[in-house]
């Protein structure tokens, strides 16, 4: 007979336990859970899953206008690993109708929501309504606005009333620090362009390099203000649209 956990719960049971170990409750509760991967913390996830369970799945938002550097990137993760990496493409009515009605580079003018809405969150929330929860990198000290995510949550901005979705930060407690001593001492790939001075990566037109002692997303959408440093994959949705609490089996 199995006991029902609220998240909450699940989450302050997690609060002191290693990013392996939160894996680990993860897909024990969730087999039909999935990693998404895009960044340096996403392949410490991804060396850290594959010890727990082969056949994790794992999926990469592919926006069309990526580095070369990160397609090749991919392919080295999925080659190293053996795995099937699922890549996500956007809608292509949807971003011709865009570059139809504003060109290659509305967002300079525009902001970034709408080209990233697009490009990134349509076709994550396509693959979310496929799983029961999602696990992400983020850290709290990216940003301010993920300064107080927890280590497990009701994704309230991917939930609906039909399908809770939880999501896993396991590497919410580790500092940039960490996540680079994990890659060199376990050998885990990491995308070229950090040699060259890029810390947070997204798109071509939309990354450049950081400074000495900036932020390490000073360098994604540079143009606007330091508050909007997001794209809509982490930003959770208005308190009245909240579903009510999941629960783990």
């Amino acid at each position: 007979m199995s006991t029902k956990l609220n998240i909450e719960q699940l989450a302050t049971r997690q609060e002191q336990s290693d990013p392996i170990e939160i894996l680990r409750v993860a897909l024990e509760h969730f087999p039909n859970s999935a990693i998404s991967f895009s960044g340096a913390e996403d392949v410490v996830l991804v060396d850290m899953a594959l010890r727990i369970r082969k056949d994790v799945q794992v999926f990469s938002l592919d926006t069309g206008r990526l580095h070369p550097e990160t397609y090749r990137f991919l392919e080295e993760v999925r080659n190293h690993y053996g795995i099937r990496l699922e890549l996500l493409s956007p809608d292509n009515q949807e971003l011709e109708q865009l570059v139809r009605n504003k060109g290659l580079f509305s967002f300079y003018e525009d902001g970034h929501k709408e080209c990233c809405a697009i490009r990134k969150v349509a076709p994550l929330r396509r693959k979310l309504a496929t799983v029961d929860a999602w696990i992400t990198g983020l850290r709290h000290d990216q940003t301010p606005v993920r300064a107080s995510v927890p280590l497990v949550q009701e994704d309230a901005a991917f939930s609906t009333p039909e399908h809770s979705l939880v999501k896993f930060n396991p590497l919410a407690n580790w500092s940039s620090a960490q996540v680079w001593e994990y890659i060199h001492d376990n050998n885990v790939p990491f995308n070229e362009l950090h040699r060259n001075g890029y810390i947070s990566i997204g798109c071509e037109p939309c990354t450049r390099t950081t400074l000495p002692n900036q932020h390490e997303r000073a360098g994604r959408w540079w143009w606007e203000e330091e508050a909007m440093k997001e794209c809509g994959l982490h930003v959770s949705a208005p308190e009245t649209s909240r579903p009510k609490p999941a629960e783990v089996a």
